[in-house]
């Protein structure tokens, strides 16, 4: 039997539903396909923010001095394809579900409305940076880019001078500073951030192939930016729902959730699964990637110098020549399929997947994009 795509924690023991498995383990990226690993349930849980550096709440701001007062503020101190998220962000957030619904094919309960607060019972943590406006490639009309392992998109993130989100950056940019557990307010609605849809049973054999008819076929998203209500209050845009998105972990490692440095953020276009700014997903390892995982990139505000590692790896002493070796191409390399893509000559033979994953093209041309 199929076991659930995304269930709550509360709901880790059940044994059989007839919604989505993920994969696990390692799939290959280039070379003969082989098998698909096993299956195992991904398990949503709300996530707790920088559990393993959380600040005090640092109360009241001293008044700017006259250096501060002319730092740049607002979208001149990002890049023009991405928002600037500035606030205090708070580590736990409490919700009060007023209207739910259970899902069978999931086994879960979906909270259709909640009470229209929320109240931090966490740490406050002052945070300043910028993140993507739309999914990679972040180019408004084109579909976000799937089938990427987690070093694999770090790369490309590192490629154009970004680096991987971390989950409290991600889950920041969705709620707002009113904490909001959807973006665009507490009434979950299917239609403003594209969901809802059935489940479709993968061929998974197929996808370990990359084969591009089966890719094209398990296909329901939408264009980035062509979700005018899916935009937070930060004015990013498509965060939940839709493509489900990988970040960089800020769980301690010797925590439950602290497995790996590759979280799931935002759930994909299914019924019956996270479609929310919080919850997240701990139990992929960084080689995983599936035909629903997109992600975006974020950096420093202000022209400081972006650090392309992520946290975790940062403390462990990575390399960036170390993050290469695990996505299996240079930054040199992705620098130069990344020009050849936007001179529309970024060209692989049939069975090059990682020339594929590099250029993006995995897609089939006949995937359709959902209509609701």
């Amino acid at each position: 039997m199929r076991r659930s795509l995304l269930l709550l924690a509360s709901t880790l023991l059940l044994a059989c539903s007839a919604a989505p498995p993920e994969p696990a383990g390692r799939p290959p990226v280039a070379g003969p396909p082989a098998t698909p690993p096993p299956f195992t349930p991904g398990t949503a849980v709300a996530a707790s923010g920088p559990s393993a550096s959380p600040s005090a709440d640092p109360g009241p701001a001293p008044a700017p001095s006259a250096s501060a007062a002319a730092e740049p503020a607002g979208p001149a101190s990002c890049p023009a394809d991405m928002k600037l998220v500035e606030g205090e962000y708070c580590t736990e957030v409490e919700h009060t579900c007023k209207k739910s619904w259970f899902d069978k094919s999931n086994k879960k309960t979906v909270c259709e409305e909640f009470e229209p607060t929320a109240r931090c019972i966490g740490q406050k943590v002052k945070k300043r940076y910028c993140i993507d406006t739309y999914e990679w490639p972040n180019v408004k009309g084109e579909r976000p880019e799937v089938m990427n392992r987690f070093h694999q998109a770090q790369m490309k993130c590192a490629a154009v001078g970004k680096r991987m989100c971390s989950e409290s950056e991600w889950t920041f940019a969705c709620e707002g500073p009113e904490m909001k557990p959807f973006p665009y307010g507490y009434v979950r609605d299917a239609a403003k951030c594209n969901g809802d849809h059935p489940w479709d049973d993968p061929n998974m054999k197929a996808v370990a192939k990359r084969d591009p008819k089966e890719l094209a076929r398990l296909w329901k998203g939408v264009r980035s930016g062509s979700q005018p209500q899916c935009i937070s209050d930060f004015g990013v845009a498509d965060l939940p729902a839709n493509a489900d998105e990988v970040v960089s972990s800020e769980q301690p490692k010797n925590s439950r959730r602290g497995d790996f440095d590759s979280v799931h953020s935002g759930g994909p276009w299914y019924k019956g699964v996270r479609n929310q700014c919080r919850p997240k997903i701990y139990t992929h390892d960084e080689d995983f990637y599936y035909y629903f995982l997109s992600f975006r990139c974020c950096g420093e505000a202000d022209g400081k110098p972006t650090d392309p590692r992520t946290e975790r790896q940062i403390q462990d002493g990575w390399s960036l020549q170390k993050v290469e070796r695990r996505a299996g191409f240079t930054l040199d390399a992705i620098k130069e399929k990344l020009e050849l893509k936007k001179q529309g000559k970024c060209d692989c033979s049939d069975k090059d997947i990682l020339c594929k994953t590099m250029c993006g093209t995995l897609l089939g041309p006949g995937a359709v994009d959902a209509t609701h």
